[in-house]
């Protein structure tokens, strides 16, 4: 009954379409990756990865080194639920489209002043443009950048709460870009204060931005399942 009258209350919110949640998701988290950068504070957990190959194998942009990580990301899930999963085909595409976006921010944030201000003001934005990204990418409804699907899904997996496995895996990311940068380069590479900042705080800030967002709309997409 209790759940009935849940269902109920939330028929009467506003409906959103999960696709036009994803377009804004794509171009808010991509710029949200390449401001944390220029902030001086260090590069998005998300990001880390593919930013630490790129430090080391500068002739391929961040952009193509974010795809060819979301590619294996969506391929370890499918190994993980030893099956084919198809929309992820479609996570795939809208990875390529967050990574070409990545790149396109990179040819003119440089135009922006530098100042400490404006570095800490960046940072901010940064931050709060990935959470709310990131709590939309889990409401659309919808296959996802694969960097975002990957926590998502893995929670889903494993049955543990997506806050926990958003924070570990924020950490194993940074954990990885720490190696490959003080091996391979010899000095400690794209991260900072605002790095571990984000890693150990973004799981709880996007639940919390999550619940809020589920309080006053719902979303739709073409994948919705109708009752």
């Amino acid at each position: 009954m209790t759940e009935e009258i849940e269902t109920q209350e939330n028929n009467k919110l506003p409906v959103l379409r999960g696709e036009l949640a994803l377009l804004v998701v794509v171009l808010i988290n991509s710029l949200g990756v390449v401001l944390m950068l220029y902030s001086g504070s260090g590069i998005s957990a998300i990001s880390s990865v593919p930013y630490a190959f790129s430090e080391v194998f500068n002739k391929i942009s961040l952009g193509t080194w974010t795809y060819i990580f979301q590619g294996l990301l969506v391929l370890s899930l499918m190994i993980m639920r030893k099956k084919f999963v198809a929309p992820y085909l479609f996570s795939f595409v809208v990875g390529f489209a967050f990574s070409e976006m990545l790149d396109v921010h990179e040819m003119w944030i440089g135009v922006l002043p530098t100042a400490i201000g404006y570095r800490v003001l960046y940072f901010i934005i940064s931050y709060l443009l990935l959470c709310i990204g990131i709590a939309l990418s889990n409401r659309c409804g919808l296959p996802i950048i694969p960097t975002d699907l990957f926590p998502r899904e893995l929670a889903d997996i494993t049955k543990v709460k997506y806050s926990r496995i958003k924070i570990g895996y924020d950490v194993t990311c940074l954990t990885i870009t720490a190696l490959m940068t003080c091996i391979i380069l010899g000095h400690l590479d794209g991260l900072g204060i605002g790095t571990i900042l984000a890693a150990f705080t973004m799981g709880k800030v996007i639940g919390m931005i999550g619940d809020k967002m589920d309080l006053h709309v719902r979303f739709e997409s073409f994948m919705t399942k109708r009752v």
